[in-house]
């Protein structure tokens, strides 16, 4: 058994869907290892809903990795990490390529990179039998791909913490903890500026932390609304008043849109019966902060 199966053998695959999250998530631990090579995580923490799945557990897949510096530096470029990247896939057998994104007219603190597998799924250059039986009947024209975004001008009063992964091999990376996460997540439910989109995962994550007790870091939270420009410099952000901002986003959710939008994460879809209006202001009622 090699490095890949061995990692796929953790997961349950009973379809396609299954096994394209289980190979996205085993190519997003393998990146994450590149950038350790690299000494990524001596300027920068993992965050998101990556980082929640593959450090503390959350149940559902996730697609991109986001990570923070850990100092504001608009010059930073993640060039630099790719070949350290590349070649973690490359002692695998696997070929993929690394590009930067360039979002034209607008100004980002977003620093952004794709990495995309270019070989087919079903002809990936790993050289054992038993893989061959794991990806065999995959659509061939599916590849997997795989977004980095790093913040260059994070706001900050965030904490972190060092986590071990054990695969591919043995290796440490900084994260923000769940405190820390959980502003992150509400700052999205909150803030992302979609007009005619539905985010389900953040709704997914928001009841995940509250049924966990996880504490908020409020302080934080504040500091990414200032710096989002959804809260005025100088008002204090209370847990009164963000419950008054929750309400009024639970308001307007269209919960069979958000729904329809998280499914192909969710394995077991009976967790979708209590979405209503009243259950998501009853979790805010239970919000626990730090």
């Amino acid at each position: 058994m090699n490095i890949i199966e061995q990692m796929l053998s953790n997961y349950k695959i009973d379809s396609e869907n299954d096994l394209l999250n289980a190979l996205k998530e085993v190519f997003q631990e393998i990146t994450l290892l590149g950038l350790y090579r690299g000494g990524f995580f001596n300027k920068a923490v993992f965050y998101g809903g990556t980082s929640l799945r593959i450090l503390y557990g959350l149940d559902r897949f996730s697609e991109d990795l986001d990570f923070s510096l850990l100092e504001k530096d608009k010059s930073f470029n993640i060039d630099k990490f790719f070949p350290f990247i590349t070649n973690e896939f490359e002692a695998l057998g696997i070929s993929i390529s690394l590009k930067s994104k360039n979002k034209k007219g607008s100004v980002s603190s977003i620093e952004s990179a794709f990495l995309k597998n270019d070989t087919l799924i079903h002809t990936l250059d790993i050289k054992t039998n038993n893989l061959d039986n794991i990806l065999s009947g995959v659509y061939s024209g599916k590849r997997i791909k795989i977004k980095l975004e790093v913040d260059t001008n994070p706001p900050l009063k965030f904490q972190s913490e060092s986590k071990i992964l054990l695969l591919p091999v043995t290796f440490n990376i900084m994260s923000m903890t769940m405190p820390n996460l959980y502003a992150g997540k509400m700052h999205a439910v909150l803030c992302r500026k979609w007009k005619t989109r539905v985010k389900g995962r953040d709704w997914y994550d928001f009841e995940w932390y509250v049924k966990r007790n996880t504490k908020l870091n409020l302080e934080h939270f504040e500091q990414r609304m200032i710096e989002s420009g959804d809260l005025d410099v100088g008002r204090e952000l209370t847990p009164e008043l963000f419950k008054e901002f929750m309400y009024n986003k639970i308001d307007g959710l269209q919960i069979d849109k958000a729904i329809e939008e998280v499914r192909p994460f969710i394995k077991d879809i009976s967790v979708f019966e209590h979405w209503n209006e009243n259950y998501f202001k009853l979790l805010t009622d239970r919000i626990q902060y730090q």
